[in-house]
């Protein structure tokens, strides 16, 4: 599957958008995007551009973007993701236009000039998941497999294998306890 530079940096970003969230935490953490320090950490870490001075209002937006990302990952089939999907980008009033800027050569935003946080994030993270969608690969858009993990990721291996948000942590904790509990039970 072929992603451009400019789609797997939304696809990143909404990733990281939903990770914030409760729900994309192990079960019981706190909400880490409580807060406009919070938001402006996200949009410095996800490389937001053209992103003015943050309110509570773009808290709250981007906050409701963020539980609309969550329904198109947790839809059920291709349809609904598709209906969530018109609706969130046609809300952020998409205005596709080329664009060469900080030293990336021609991509598309599809947020207009002068947009909030919320509207650049619902158009840009909307319309790479919509690729996702048309491409017919909506499967790999996951929650991680770990029961102590909801993170979110999009998973882009070859053979549409992954399991865990990060291999790293969650996948290698996984197969040392299942390692160790092989072991106990070969001793016992």
């Amino acid at each position: 599957m072929l992603i451009t530079h400019d789609t797997r940096c939304a696809l990143n970003a909404v990733v990281d958008l939903l990770n914030t969230a409760p729900e994309g935490e192990a079960p019981g953490a706190p909400d880490s995007l409580t807060d406009l320090a919070a938001l402006g950490d996200f949009v410095r870490r996800n490389d937001v551009s053209g992103v003015g001075a943050l309110g509570a209002g773009d808290l709250a937006a981007v906050r409701s973007v963020r539980a609309r990302f969550a329904e198109v990952f947790a839809a059920e089939d291709e349809r609904t993701a598709a209906t969530l999907l018109n609706a969130l980008v046609a809300s952020a009033g998409t205005t596709p236009q080329l664009t060469d800027h900080d030293g990336y050569d021609w991509h598309v935003h599809y947020f207009a000039p002068g947009a909030s946080v919320a509207d650049h994030l619902a158009a840009d993270g909307g319309m790479a998941l919509a690729f996702i969608v048309v491409a017919g690969e909506r499967e790999r858009l996951r929650r991680c497999e770990a029961p102590d993990c909801r993170h979110a990721f999009v998973d882009l291996s070859r053979n549409r294998s992954r399991r865990y948000c990060d291999s790293r942590t969650c996948g290698n904790r996984l197969h040392v306890a299942a390692y160790r509990a092989r072991r106990r039970e070969a001793a016992s």
